[in-house]
């Protein structure tokens, strides 16, 4: 389960930008993740649950997850398509030649605080 270890940075990152932002706490942090991230929200938001417990500035903070959609564009045809639904091969001229554009990352989008 590499969500926990994902947990523990996010909320190691969230703590200092509360010292820097000298926030007295936050209240809730929207990530947004891609589909393919390989990432497990409900493991995620569990571990999150289990891990702000710790953390007297995020002591209640919701966690929101926003998922982003899975983008391939095609080397050989210059069309981009959802990877979920179609995968590696492209559905519009049925080549593999095909790289992953977004769909795969984690970011923190917006934190509430006070």
């Amino acid at each position: 389960m590499h969500e926990l270890g994902l947990v523990f940075h996010i909320v190691n990152r969230l703590e200092e930008l509360a010292e820097e932002q000298k926030l007295e706490k936050i209240q809730s942090v929207t990530l947004e993740l891609g589909e393919v991230s390989g990432v497990l929200p409900d493991y995620l938001i569990d571990g999150w649950n289990w891990t702000i417990k710790k953390h007297p500035i995020m002591d209640n903070a919701e966690l929101k997850i926003e998922t982003l959609p899975a983008v391939t564009i095609c080397n050989s045809c210059g069309k981009t398509y959802s990877t979920v639904e179609h995968g590696r091969i492209c559905p519009f001229c049925r080549s593999d030649d095909t790289v992953l554009v977004k769909g795969n990352e984690m970011n923190i989008k917006e934190i509430e605080a006070m």
